[in-house]
């Protein structure tokens, strides 16, 4: 009788679990029996892993073969298991010495021929074995730089199972060609179906914004630039209102730009969640600028907040973790889908529950709404141009329910562009560089008013913090303390208001909220105009 183990992990959400594959040789019938909880996708890797092994010019055990994953409560799913259950194999066999295999994590599917395919979700399989006390690690080549992302582990990247073979067994490592130049990138079979570009739900990291969208292309709308300025500065959620063709979109694609590059942590962040679902740009293993995701108004709930058949994927709200979530023409997405957006919201992460079992997502994104005013988009107090009956305008823009509308920190009319600003020359406002460099100031006074606290933006701290901690000048909370006893504010839309004044004072340059910086983050917050300028920048 032969034993053999070695070790993978099984993705939960983006939390991994790393998982001991055990294999048995018992004298009998050939057969071969997988146990464990696994999927069908898993069950077939009996079919893969012998194919493989054969093919590699290793002798398949005729004996009755028995491979366990423990945990055997843990479900288990995908094809990133056939590597590990291979090598137990040959390890029970004696083809590879067991000793050698218990101390390694290996990850990867192998094609019939014996090649090692990449998989989804290798950096957080590999964060999980490094938190396991795991220090050797082996995944696909093409991997091998994701994975190479966490500090401490040795990271050993194979293009086929003759070479991991043959490393094991310090014999001389046979030469592999490597996929032929021009093909498609090995990940695109990764992608998760509905996730491409053309749907928005994808990363913009792989490239910098501020050459393709400039600020300085947005003619007028003063209000709304400030507003995407204090949103950037503060992580706070932003709704455009006006008519179509005002630079609602235009607004919130150079939103990403204007933003700071992420960090280390928040860096990993994202890309853990991209790595889980196959959208890691080609050729850039970390994503460290904020993504951004725009799915289209026929999303359903699942495609937003995540699930799916089986396991839950992660959906546009995840993706959207650390950068921002733009729906455009909101009131177009189902009740349903935009209701769900409330829990993240609030939590900066998304439950979800399935049959397969229970998937936590990070979801702290900085959310962007954009509407038109009225089915026909022409509704103003200025002029009579909309031809919809009140009822039908009221019904529209009941599509936005309260309670998710007070969420949202910074509400902006954003106004139909006249003839003159479009044809006036030289009028262009701030450019993108120039907001940008605001807008990292304003974020490091930020951090550091909150070092030492699990914060790191104005958006995140409590009320409660707010109002115990950091105090806004005397008598500056007056005139938003009486538009809460009118009830014109909730008292979630208070602290809301607090922690707009911080942002608007840190952009400022101020210590401390003062009532102008208060008013402001009013008439941010309310959409009613209070004298207050709104030029931050030409207030400094």
């Amino acid at each position: 009788m032969g034993f053999a183990r070695t070790c993978s992990v099984a993705l939960v959400g983006v939390d991994g679990v790393v998982v001991e594959v055990q294999a048995d040789l018992e004298p009998g019938v050939a057969a071969f029996t997988l146990v464990g909880l696994p999927d069908k996708s898993l069950t077939e890797s009996k079919d893969r892993v012998r194919a493989a092994v054969v093919n590699s010019g290793g002798e398949w055990p005729q004996k009755k073969l028995t491979v366990g994953l423990s945990p055997a409560s843990v479900p288990k799913g995908g094809s990133g298991f056939d590597l590990a259950i291979a090598c137990a194999a040959l390890g029970a066999s004696e083809r590879i010495d067991p000793r050698v295999l218990a101390d390694i994590v290996m990850i990867g599917e192998l094609g019939l021929d014996g090649r090692v395919r990449p998989v989804r979700g290798v950096l957080p399989a590999v964060l999980a074995a490094a938190e396991a006390g795991y220090e050797q690690v082996v995944v696909p080549e093409s991997a091998a730089a994701e994975a190479s992302l966490v500090p401490g582990v040795s990271v050993l990247g194979v293009r086929s199972l003759r070479q991991l073979i043959a490393v094991l067994t310090d014999e001389p490592v046979p030469d592999e060609d490597p996929d032929e130049q021009g093909r498609t990138d090995p990940l695109a079979g990764l992608r998760m179906p509905g996730t491409g570009a053309a749907t928005g739900m994808h990363s913009m990291g792989a490239t910098h914004h501020d050459h393709e969208h400039d600020l300085a292309d947005v003619v007028g709308q003063l209000s709304a630039r400030t507003a995407v300025e204090v949103a950037a500065a503060g992580g706070h959620h932003l709704f455009l209102e006006g008519p179509p063709g005002a630079g609602k979109t235009m607004l919130a694609e150079r939103l990403p730009a204007i933003l700071p590059r992420l960090g280390r942590s928040e860096s990993l962040e994202v890309t853990a969640v991209h790595s889980v679902a196959g959208l890691l740009p080609p050729g850039k293993p970390l994503v460290d600028v904020a993504p951004y995701c725009a799915p289209h108004h026929s999303a359903t709930m699942q495609a937003l907040v995540g699930g799916g058949q089986g396991v839950a994927r992660p959906g546009a709200v995840s993706l959207a973790h650390r950068g921002i979530l733009f729906l455009d023409e909101t009131p177009e997405f189902s009740s349903r889908a935009l209701d769900a957006l409330r829990q993240p919201l609030e939590s900066g992460h998304v439950v979800i529950a399935r049959s397969a079992g229970v998937v936590r997502f990070p979801a702290r994104f900085l959310m962007v709404l954009a509407a038109n005013p009225c089915p026909c988009g022409r509704f103003s107090q200025r002029d009579s141009l909309c031809e919809c009956s009140p009822s039908t305008i009221r019904r529209y823009q009941a599509r936005l329910s309260g309670p998710l509308l007070d969420r949202v920190d910074l509400r902006v009319e954003v106004d139909r562009v006249t003839r003159a600003q479009l044809t006036e020359r030289g009028a262009r406002g701030e450019t993108t560089e120039t907001v940008a460099d605001r807008v990292r100031e304003a974020r490091a006074r930020a951090a550091a008013r909150l070092t030492d606290t699990p914060w790191r933006t104005n958006s995140e701290v409590p009320g409660r913090e707010l109002r115990s901690r950091w105090y806004a000048s005397p008598g500056a909370m007056d005139e938003a303390e009486r538009s809460l006893e009118r009830g014109v504010l909730t008292a979630r839309g208070l602290d809301r208001v607090l922690r707009v004044a911080w942002t608007v004072a840190d952009l400022a340059g101020r210590d401390r909220p003062g009532v102008a910086d208060v008013t402001l983050a009013l008439q941010l917050r309310t959409g009613v105009p209070r004298g207050v300028p709104m030029a931050i920048g030409a207030s400094r």
